[in-house]
């Protein structure tokens, strides 16, 4: 394609290479998820601090963000697991988890990204049980 100005070169294209992205949660605090009225007895803030204190200590293996409502509101509550580079190249894939609503279930999920995440390591038996299927909209 010709330069728009005949006088000016246009500079070669250089692909553009992005670092290699952590293994990630997303943590659903929409409409029902981390809702003290839909499931009392659940510490939410406590929940978010422990995930985003274990990414703080990860040293960038971990990222957590959080999201309005994923739709899934009748699973909450629920956490993404989202693959780094690494396991998304060995064909890793977001995990949806639900009911993740105690200690264990927070446990489980840390050690998986702890070893790598979906495309890494394999699936723990009890994380299986809480898999979901993400909505279809």
């Amino acid at each position: 394609m010709p330069s728009p100005d005949p006088g000016r070169t246009r500079a070669p294209r250089v692909p553009i290479r992005y670092g290699a992205r952590p293994c990630s949660l997303v943590v659903c605090r929409g409409c029902c998820c981390g809702d003290p009225r839909k499931t009392p007895g659940t510490d939410h803030a406590g929940q978010l601090d422990r995930l985003r204190a274990a990414a703080a200590a990860s040293g960038g293996r971990l990222s957590v963000r959080t999201s309005d409502c994923l739709g899934v509101c009748e699973r909450a509550n629920v956490v993404v697991v989202q693959p780094s580079t690494e396991g998304r190249r060995r064909g890793g894939r977001a995990a949806w988890i639900g009911y993740t609503l105690d200690d264990d279930s927070l446990d489980d999920i840390l050690a998986w990204t702890e070893a790598g995440g979906p495309g890494v390591a394999p699936l723990p038996d009890s994380l299986a049980l809480q898999l979901i299927d993400p909505p279809k909209n």
